[in-house]
């Protein structure tokens, strides 16, 4: 995705303005993401000897769940333009216990800012690549004459061709030619240390892979569809085009300098102090990453990285723990802590209605697709906010998700019934709203209903 607005000149209000199109309420959360972010652009313009010392202050941020984390790190992720990737910290373990090891964050990491910057240099070479495979295709239409019949199709004859390349050229721009079969050369190249990126190997095929860096390419001919060709000489060709080397290099340089890590349930890797067994492994994941946050080098496949300068944001709930239950040392690379307050029912409403993909303009959009027209009374919004709400309670909070469970369940017989309502316009008032929720408003009924 483009980035929705330019880092290098945006201040921080500007960056809490545009979560603010998508994140109700939060502004702490936010203020302290926008200032980490404009951060990455400062350093940037100091000089070298005291950038280097300048460290990103990394941020824990503390909530319940369905109160915005997530959408947060997901919306600075398209923003940024930066190498963004999210991770659950429970899906690590301590080295020894069946798990990934957490240096394949960064591995990843590094993998997403090379397609990234793969996609940039393929934008500026795609004209002459598709020139190159639409010559490649022509050419191979050669030996055959092509002519249009009465009926649009194409005849094949064998006849001599050397006049009508234009043509071939035109009927092959037309698509004429898309179903018609060519022979063309595919090249495949593999690594010997790809045969060991199998989970629990990657640090063995890292290590191989650097020894044998290549095997020679195999060429094998393919009978394909014209339209097949297209897609797969492209992919083909635009290596020719691009500096692999250089697009690595940027990449590492951009992990190094940009990088964002977001941690998810990080409060999930706490384990009860003076035990054994899982919550033994959990304390380990935390030692795990304190060398990946505190900064060490990590070797890729595409050589060394240097985790110093990059952001790491973590996320949790703490609902049976606090931060301060984190090994002291992990504590400390976490120096910014922001609460996220639970959702009222102020929010709710707003959560339905403001946000540009608000859940109501989702509703709309997908009902008018069957020729069904959604409309809602501020008072019906009134009374799913509400709803919402109380049930939130009475039971387990997970905050905005619950909104979608009111939504679904007050619009399925309309969802289930919109192709025979085409043509309609629907109004959801408040009355609508508790004669369908009637079942669950009620104190003993709301587990039945909506979990």
């Amino acid at each position: 995705m483009d980035k929705v607005i330019d880092l290098e000149k945006a201040t921080p209000k500007d960056i809490v303005k545009h979560l603010d199109k998508y994140i109700i309420g939060q502004e702490k959360a936010k203020k302290a993401i926008a200032i980490a972010l404009r951060n990455r652009i400062r350093r940037k313009l100091i000089k070298e000897d005291i950038r280097n010392e300048i460290l990103p202050k990394n941020i824990i941020m503390i909530g319940p769940t369905g109160v915005g984390k997530t959408e947060i790190a997901r919306r600075i992720s398209q923003l940024s333009g930066a190498p963004f990737i999210k991770v659950e910290a429970t899906k690590y373990t301590e080295i020894g216990y069946v798990g990934r090891n957490v240096e394949g964050i960064i591995k990843d990491l590094l993998n997403i800012a090379i397609n990234m910057v793969k996609k940039e240099m393929i934008k500026n070479v795609e004209r002459q690549v598709k020139e190159k495979v639409d010559d490649i295709i022509i050419k191979k239409l050669i030996p055959i004459s092509s002519e249009l019949n009465s009926s649009g199709k194409i005849e094949i004859v064998d006849t001599d061709f050397s006049n009508s390349i234009d043509k071939i050229s035109k009927l092959y721009y037309d698509g004429k030619f898309d179903d018609k079969t060519i022979t063309i050369e595919v090249i495949e190249q593999q690594s010997i240390g790809d045969l060991f990126n199998v989970p629990g190997m990657e640090d063995m095929g890292v290590a191989i892979g650097g020894i044998f860096p290549g095997l020679p390419p195999k060429k094998k001919s393919r009978r394909v569809t014209v339209k097949e060709a297209k897609k797969i000489l492209y992919d083909q060709e635009v290596e020719k085009f691009i500096d692999f080397d250089k697009v690595v290099d940027i990449a590492k340089d951009r992990v190094e300098n940009l990088g964002i890590v977001f941690i998810d349930e990080i409060d999930k890797i706490i384990g009860k102090r003076d035990t054994h067994g899982p919550d033994v492994s959990r304390e380990g994941v935390q030692r795990d990453l304190l060398p990946i946050v505190e900064g060490t080098t990590v070797n890729t496949r595409y050589g060394i990285i240097r985790t110093d300068h990059i952001l790491f944001i973590a996320a949790g709930a703490f609902s049976f723990s606090k931060p301060s239950d984190l090994i002291p040392e992990l504590q400390g690379r976490f120096p910014i802590r922001v609460e996220l307050s639970s959702l009222t029912n102020a929010d709710f409403k707003r959560i339905l209605t403001e946000p540009e993909n608000a859940l109501i303009k989702q509703y709309e959009a997908l009902l008018a697709t069957e020729g069904v027209k959604l409309s809602f009374t501020e008072d019906s919004l009134d009374e799913i906010s509400k709803i919402a709400y109380e049930i939130n309670q009475k039971t387990d909070n997970i905050g905005a998700r619950r909104l979608h469970t009111v939504l679904e369940y007050l619009l399925e017989d309309i969802s289930f019934e919109a192709q025979e309502l085409s043509g309609q316009e629907i109004k959801i008032d408040r009355e609508f709203v508790r004669k369908k929720l009637a079942g669950i408003i009620q104190d003993n009924d709301i587990m039945k209903y909506i979990l």
